[in-house]
């Protein structure tokens, strides 16, 4: 870091400027849904790990997906729910240059497990017969391990970049969390590398993701189309629209974020889209996948059984 930086020990996070009895009900509010974001990503997690029918690559990636919801929200909700009970809202410059890292490799990680996921149906349903030998657990294991170290090698490019920058205040975030674009924001110095670097990445993790995965689904929907079994078309209509919520759902909030043009209130825009996907996708991923899918409701009874039966 240079001279500059060294006398930044701490930011000021803002949040929600709101009356101390709206806060405490934000606070209620918030903390049930992240419970219910960690019990639910956690039964998938349990489902999976029990159930040997839920031992295939698309349950492989669908536990990488609940790790990765589990991770992205317990780093910002915790700090978020911590300020809205203190009056003193302030994160120091290190940690708050670790949750600006964590936070950008996982939502990095998500974009690239959506699009495997996308690959996976598209494979089972488009080429049923091959499908063991195209999506071998070597191959998985590949996927998932690169899509971790992708997204992490890339947050690390966005925080070294940060760090070669001054900080000469005022040090307060307009945001619950260090996002990227607020702490570019009390930078003292020309951003426009950073700026650039944030477009391109958004193109590369953002657009071109979505483009492969709206490519796989209108292939798989010419492969459902084609199918004579009606139960046959249900149960692969049923698992790829499911696959299709959770990728509207990340892909657009994330794309109207960093890509769509600034409002006249940028700031507010920024921390509810934030809140968005860092508390409501995570939650509501689970709910799709289990309310949508008959294997996993089914996993859920085989395993309750086994329980009542000890």
């Amino acid at each position: 870091m240079t001279e500059n930086q060294t006398w930044v020990t701490e930011f000021i996070l803002l949040g929600f400027p709101l009356s101390p009895k709206i806060q405490i009900l934000l606070f209620g509010v918030f903390f049930l849904l992240y419970v219910f974001t960690l019990l639910g990503n956690g039964i998938i997690l349990g489902l999976i790990w029990l159930d040997s029918k839920l031992h295939t690559p698309m349950y492989f990636f669908l536990s990488h997906l609940a790790i990765v919801d589990i991770s992205y929200a317990s780093n910002n909700v915790p700090k978020m729910l911590a300020n809205l009970l203190n009056k003193k809202k302030t994160i120091f410059f290190a940690p708050c240059i670790m949750q600006t890292f964590f936070y950008m490799a996982f939502a990095h990680t998500e974009c690239l497990i959506l699009v495997i996921m996308s690959y996976d149906r598209y494979v089972a349903i488009c080429h049923p017969l091959h499908y063991t030998v195209i999506m071998s657990w070597r191959l998985c294991t590949i996927l998932a391990v690169t899509s971790w170290a992708f997204g992490s090698l890339l947050a690390l490019v966005h925080v070294v970049l940060i760090l070669r920058l001054p900080f000469c205040g005022p040090h307060e975030i307009n945001h619950f969390f260090c996002e990227i674009l607020s702490v570019l924001k009390l930078v003292c110095a020309d951003t426009r590398l950073n700026q650039v670097v944030i477009f391109a990445a958004s193109v590369l993790i953002l657009v071109g993701p979505l483009c492969l995965v709206l490519g796989s689904y209108s292939r798989i929907l010419l492969a459902i189309l084609k199918i004579q079994s009606k139960e046959g078309r249900r149960k692969a209509f049923s698992t790829c629209s499911s696959h299709l919520c959770v990728v509207g759902l990340f892909f657009g909030s994330a794309i109207v974020m960093y890509m769509a043009p600034k409002s006249r209130h940028p700031e507010e825009q920024q921390k509810i889209l934030s809140l968005f996907y860092s508390l409501f996708n995570p939650m509501l991923n689970p709910l799709i996948y289990s309310l949508r899918n008959t294997e996993v409701k089914g996993a859920l009874k085989r395993v309750l059984w086994k329980h009542r039966s000890r």
